[in-house]
């Protein structure tokens, strides 16, 4: 199972040691607005599942780490959207590590992985209307927005790009 490594990020698959790094991000009330502060019981669960992604489809969720500080301060991969078979790009970060283009970097890195490793045909993101940082992050890897759709019990903004659309090289232009 493949790591991938950016200029200022590592993306490593996630053990269960990396419970309370996960929690410490998934309970913060800021981090979490437009998705859901999560329990430990409903942390745990995501970490497995986090886990059991890789095994089972050769893609999933990696923990995030700053290498410059060596911790773990996100995740970002992709995953299959609510009820359906398509692919998506999803990420979380630490907020003292937002507006440093750390969500772009990790992302492009995803997407390359998707599009030129496991040969993926399209990729979607989905977002809360109102998370104008999250929407910023899927226009500047090149996701072109598609409709207003319903998934994970909320109104969400949709977006997405084939692979023939990518441009690893012009993903920040725009």
């Amino acid at each position: 199972m493949p790591e991938l490594e950016t200029a200022r990020l590592r993306l490593r698959y996630f053990t269960l040691d990396d419970f309370e790094d996960l929690f410490r991000l998934y309970s913060d009330v800021e981090v979490m607005k437009y998705l859901s502060p999560r329990s430990r019981e409903q942390t745990q669960a995501s970490l497995i599942k986090h886990i059991q992604q890789w095994q089972e489809h050769n893609l999933g969720m990696w923990a995030v780490v700053h290498k410059q500080s060596s911790k773990l301060i996100g995740r970002c991969g992709l995953g299959f959207l609510d009820n359906t078979h398509e692919v998506e790009l999803g990420y979380v970060l630490d907020k003292s590590y937002w507006n440093l283009g750390l969500g772009t970097e990790a992302s492009i890195a995803t997407l390359n992985y998707g599009f030129l490793t496991i040969k993926l045909k399209r990729i979607v993101a989905i977002a809360n209307p109102q998370n104008i940082a999250s929407r910023r992050v899927i226009e500047k890897v090149g996701m072109k927005y598609e409709k207003l759709a319903y998934y994970y019990g909320q109104d969400v903004v949709y977006y997405a790009i084939s692979q023939s659309e990518w441009q690893p090289d012009k993903a920040l232009i725009g």
